[in-house]
């Protein structure tokens, strides 16, 4: 299963439906959920909701500006290879304070897309458009270019 948490609900339409088509695709290939958590007054009232749905047996990668940058055939690896050991990965796209300390240390892979930074509700699209085409190269589908 692919799990991804993020902080704060979708307020545009196309966001919303941007991330309807990108979750129907997926969901093709591979069961997935999104869990979409209230944004709080502070990071640790958000961790202890973030972990709330994190089982023990997750591989988990965090969203973060200094993590790892790894391109999209290194993106599909880490998930097939993933998905070999566990079943489940997790995603945690943090809220605009960041991730607490204590999430990033449960993290498995500190990935960042950029040094920039995005607006959530467009970066959950982005996220989730990178796992539509993991699964397409893995896949060998004629997607990626």
């Amino acid at each position: 299963m692919i799990k991804i948490i993020c902080l704060g609900k979708l307020k545009e339409n196309y966001l919303k439906e941007m991330v309807l088509d990108y979750t129907k695709r997926i969901r093709k290939y591979h069961k997935m959920e999104i869990i979409e958590l209230k944004d709080e007054e502070g990071l640790d009232v958000e961790a202890k909701n973030i972990l709330k749905h994190i089982d023990a047996k997750d591989y988990v990668i965090t969203l973060e500006i200094k993590g790892k940058n790894l391109d999209s055939l290194e993106l599909a690896e880490v998930i097939r290879n993933t998905f070999i050991n566990y079943s489940t990965i997790v995603f945690v796209i943090g809220s605009s304070m960041g991730l607490s300390n204590e999430v990033s240390l449960r993290s498995n892979l500190k990935l960042s897309f950029s040094s920039l930074t995005f607006p959530h509700g467009l970066f959950r699209g982005m996220l989730l458009e990178q796992i539509y085409r993991a699964f397409k190269i893995n896949n060998n589908e004629n997607y990626h270019k």
